[in-house]
């Protein structure tokens, strides 16, 4: 029988059966009574912990995956809506018809938003503003233009950040004066009046285009004309130099010249004829007979040249003391063809004087019917006679006599 102290001094081999475990497990039971995992064990308690972490990390990396998936999604969810918002129509026309946007200098995009808003439903306004920061949009191009009945945040931006403008129609006629052609021309353009005046009032610069102040009107053919709101005054004034030379091609230049007369004579002319009657079917026959006058050494004496040189259009009746007016405008005091055009006369009645009718009228007078027309005579006594006819319906009705 062994003694207790070597039953403790010595180290006993015991194999441990546990329910449950199929395998079994030897342990070295030291004298302090501590138990120790053999090598076998420790290599499987290893590789459990390495499977354990490769477990854990590929638990990590699957939420990683899911949560950038979930960003990702979310991300494409937000860009297309904003693509989307930024390419739909967020600007749509009450009325359904497209409008033209004049966007002055100095203009803000709030300004512009204001403007179109009186004409168009802004669907969203932060949304556009929003695409107007992606887009780098500062400040909106001057110019004129046109807005679809719907449009999108981006093609409406691009338009404006690009100055993508539309020309816009361009139309005078029935112009007297310098002063009025400029009115017209700045009521239309974004130009100032003032500095068409300085221009068609200066002869060195009318110069550049072979006329001075006096017939620098004759350069422009009413007509309506497609030019850009934000034309200068310098391309205009070319434009309507080159709309010039185009109307007066070697044809109507070589029926001019048979005529004896410039082309600013012929528009000089024109603008008497115009002044005279509003009956078309007369012009040709009305320059045939200033023709006449100016071939024979006759004064032109012709009424219009003297409510010019008054500067009063509204003169119904030229009395004696009007015809004393010392202008070079007044016909019945100077012989020859005034200074410049008394109105813009237009391209139609330039052709009339081109293809003035022959004949040897020398007189005209207005029809006593009040309905437009004219008498015309050769002789003066058969001027005459239709003269006073014509004063006496004149006298008769009260029109231009003294009080």
């Amino acid at each position: 029988m062994l003694s207790p102290f070597t039953l403790h001094a010595r180290l006993l081999f015991i194999n441990i059966s546990h329910s449950g475990f199929l395998s079994r497990r030897k342990m070295f039971v030291s004298l302090s009574g501590q138990v120790q995992r053999s090598p076998r064990e420790d290599t499987e308690n290893k590789r459990a912990q390495q499977h354990e972490t490769t477990d854990m990390r590929t638990r990590t990396r699957k939420y990683i995956i899911g949560a950038v998936s979930v960003v990702i999604i979310v991300c494409a969810g937000v860009a297309t809506e904003q693509y989307y918002r930024l390419k739909i129509s967020n600007i749509e026309s009450r009325d359904g018809k497209e409008h033209l946007l004049y966007v002055y200098p100095n203009a803000t995009l709030d300004s512009v938003l204001q403007a179109v808003e009186g004409t168009y439903d802004i669907a969203t306004v932060r949304t556009l503003k929003f695409h107007a920061r992606l887009m780098h949009f500062e400040r909106p191009r001057t110019g004129c233009y046109r807005i679809p009945v719907c449009e999108g945040n981006y093609t409406f931006l691009r338009r404006l950040r690009g100055g993508e403008q539309v020309p816009v129609e361009l139309s005078f006629n029935n112009i007297r004066t310098r002063e009025q052609l400029a009115h017209r021309l700045s009521q239309q353009l974004l130009l100032d009046s003032l500095g068409i005046i300085t221009r068609l009032e200066s002869d060195s610069f009318m110069s550049r285009y072979g006329l001075n102040r006096e017939t620098a009107v004759s350069m422009f053919l009413p007509d309506t004309y497609e030019v850009f709101w934000t034309i200068s005054a310098d391309q205009l004034f070319d434009r309507m130099h080159r709309e010039y030379e185009h109307f007066w091609t070697p044809v109507r230049l070589e029926e001019a010249r048979t005529l004896g007369l410039t082309p600013t004579e012929v528009s000089i002319v024109a603008s008497i004829i115009e002044e005279e009657t509003n009956k078309r079917e007369e012009y040709p026959i009305i320059a045939g007979l200033y023709l006449n006058r100016l071939h024979t050494g006759m004064p032109l004496q012709a009424c219009p040249t003297i409510k010019f040189a008054l500067q009063d259009f509204t003169l119904r009746r030229i009395l004696y003391e009007h015809i004393q007016y010392d202008s070079p405008y007044n016909t019945y005091k100077y012989q020859g063809l005034p200074p410049g055009p008394i109105r813009i006369p237009r391209a139609s009645t330039l052709d009339a004087v081109l293809h003035a009718t022959k004949h040897n009228y020398l007189y005209m007078c207005a029809s006593a019917e009040f309905n437009g027309t004219h008498h015309f005579s050769s002789t003066y006594a058969e001027h005459a006679r239709y003269a006073r006819a014509y004063q006496a319906i004149l006298n008769q009705r009260g029109i231009g006599r003294k009080k």
